[in-house]
């Protein structure tokens, strides 16, 4: 009898989720968070490609939108595989029980990745005893934040659908250059499909990546040369003292008041 062959991971050529839309009779206007602005005439997203960058101001539903799109995914809300349960939320957010996905291949594999709780999501992996091996080989308490958040990356990625809120929170310039690396190795393998929001422009960078702007009434494409964490950074980087004589002009004025 001959041996079992071994089953690979199907490679995809295009992203496994394909539209996120918002079901109209769920959507209530006079309410949070359906009264952000980008989402005030409702949400119909295509995705067209395996890397999706969510970019926009503090407020402007990127965080929201991600939580509620990993929660249809049947990811823990606050942060981790579809295997870990530490969060305190007991019912979907209302945004996500107005959402439905449409996949092209539905995939049981990936991860949800909040910046802001991913010390929770830490704690609960050294309490509950789970082995370290997918997260380099030692606590994520025992690593710096960077050096956890690169460990993530490096060992818990691999094959699947992968939600990544700010992933640079921690990261220095160098890693996030890492965390590219790490992003094409699975991107161009055909296994992994990754939705990020980001403030980076190192990050929003990345080559064939579509990025969907939330600053506006509505969600739109956006290029990467017109986001404003691209003009922003490079105007100041080639000129820091003309935004210093404006902030600071401002203060001395405030100071000589009175």
């Amino acid at each position: 009898m001959g041996s079992r062959r071994k089953r690979s991971s199907p490679k995809v050529s295009g992203p496994f989720l394909r539209r996120v839309t918002a079901l109209p009779e769920r959507v209530d206007p006079s309410r949070y968070p359906f009264n952000i602005s980008a989402f005030s005439h409702g949400i119909d997203i295509e995705i067209t490609s395996n890397v999706t960058f969510f970019v926009g101001e503090n407020g402007s539903g990127k965080s929201t939108l991600l939580e509620a799109i990993a929660e249809n995914s049947g990811f823990n809300p606050e942060g981790g595989s579809r295997d870990h349960r530490f969060s305190l939320h007991q019912d979907r957010s209302d945004l996500a029980s107005a959402l439905r996905l449409s996949w092209s291949l539905k995939v049981t594999d990936g991860f949800f990745m909040r910046a802001e709780s991913f010390y929770n999501f830490a704690t609960y992996i050294e309490q509950s005893g789970s082995s370290f091996d997918r997260y380099g080989g030692r606590s994520l308490h025992e690593q710096s934040h960077g050096e956890s958040f690169l460990a993530l990356f490096s060992n818990r990625l691999d094959r699947g659908t992968y939600i990544l809120d700010e992933p640079e929170a921690a990261l220095s310039p160098q890693r996030q250059l890492s965390f590219l690396s790490i992003l094409h190795r699975l991107e161009k393998a055909g296994r992994a499909q990754f939705l990020v929001s980001t403030h980076s422009p190192i990050i929003l960078a990345y080559p064939g990546a579509v990025l969907l702007s939330l600053d506006g009434d509505a969600i739109r494409p956006v290029q990467y040369e017109d986001t404003e964490h691209y003009r922003v950074t490079k105007q100041f980087l080639a000129s820091p003292e003309r935004y210093f004589r404006h902030l600071f002009c401002e203060e001395s004025d405030d100071d000589g008041e009175g």
